[in-house]
């Protein structure tokens, strides 16, 4: 699909596409033009490589951020069949930041959670552009004990820059209802995937965040702040957020080496913006190839797997005695 107005660095492949589009453009084409058209193409395919090969964490951002990639509404079009959505947290309201419903995942019924952000600005508005209030949270957790009533395994999408921080979400609890997500995470007895689709930012990323396998797309990032939220409270200015990028280590390479993530997931040539169905296709297979591997663990083993797997995160020496 077209991947739509081009990143800050993509200008040469930007320049090439619009080339290649006015070529193709041509009712009548000789055979010079159609073999200019194949070496523009290779040309293309050249660049994406060398681009998205050795982007850095700023561009990493751009990607994650792109209006274009796919959202959690999308893969549950693409990868999942009979989707039925679950409103309502019981207690406020519906947040439409946060997606819930059930699923069939090939021979899996599932249920799914997930952040949404919305494509147009009207919904984008909706749902606060993925950050999600309380009531998203405590809607989270009310279909988490759902999953674990029904033995389903539950598979989160993690797709926001952060909870929403207004005062009304604070004067209803927005930092304890985190918390209390990621315990009922920690404690559920059903096997738990999350993925990280786009941007994972700070606690509210966390709160639906603690899985068996947390899993991370190649051009998603995941962190305790967002570069612009780190270069704030660091340098005071907005301005050096691609230095607090560099920082922070949170993308897809960065994480699979500190163990922060367990597996990174390729993205098709160019970004998943630029080809929805094949990263659906591989999201699809390896969530597929996790529930199976986690389908034969009973609850308390999944429970106890689940506590060691977070308490080896972070590991560091406490004197220069365990260095020596």
């Amino acid at each position: 699909m077209s991947a739509g107005p081009g990143l800050e660095f993509e200008s040469d492949i930007a320049e090439l596409e619009s080339r290649i589009a006015s070529l193709e453009r041509q009712t009548e084409r000789s055979e010079e033009m159609e073999s200019q058209i194949r070496e523009l193409r290779f040309g293309l395919v050249k660049q994406l490589r060398e681009t998205y090969g050795s982007l850095d964490a700023w561009q990493t951002v751009q990607v994650a951020r792109h209006k274009n990639r796919p959202y959690t509404r999308d893969y549950l079009n693409l990868a999942f069949d009979e989707f039925v959505e679950l409103h309502g947290d019981k207690h406020f309201g519906d947040d439409r930041a946060m997606l819930a419903g059930f699923a069939k995942l090939d021979r899996f019924k599932v249920l799914v959670i997930g952040h949404q952000k919305g494509r147009t600005y009207k919904e984008r508005a909706a749902c606060h552009f993925g950050c999600a209030h309380p009531e998203g949270y405590r809607k989270a957790m009310s279909k988490m004990r759902l999953a674990e009533k029904y033995r389903l395994p539950l598979i989160c999408f993690i797709d926001t820059p952060g909870a929403y921080p207004g005062i009304g979400a604070e004067e209803r609890g927005q930092a304890q209802v985190i918390a209390e997500s990621m315990f009922k995470m920690s404690r559920l007895r059903t096997p738990d995937i999350c993925v990280v689709i786009g941007e994972g930012g700070s606690g509210g990323a966390l709160g639906i965040g603690v899985g068996d396998r947390v899993a991370l797309l190649q051009h998603a990032y995941y962190s305790v702040i967002s570069p612009e939220g780190c270069a704030g409270i660091l340098w005071k200015s907005h301005e050096h957020a691609p230095k607090a990028a560099a920082a922070l280590r949170f993308t897809s390479k960065d994480l699979l080496r500190l163990g922060v993530v367990d597996d990174v997931l390729d993205e098709p040539l160019g970004g998943a913006h630029r080809d929805h169905h094949q990263m659906a296709s591989r999201l699809k297979t390896y969530l597929s190839r996790a529930l199976t591997d986690l389908e034969s663990k009973t609850p308390d083993e999944l429970v106890d797997q689940r506590y060691e797997k977070f308490r080896r995160i972070g590991v560091f020496l406490e004197s220069p005695q365990a260095a020596g």
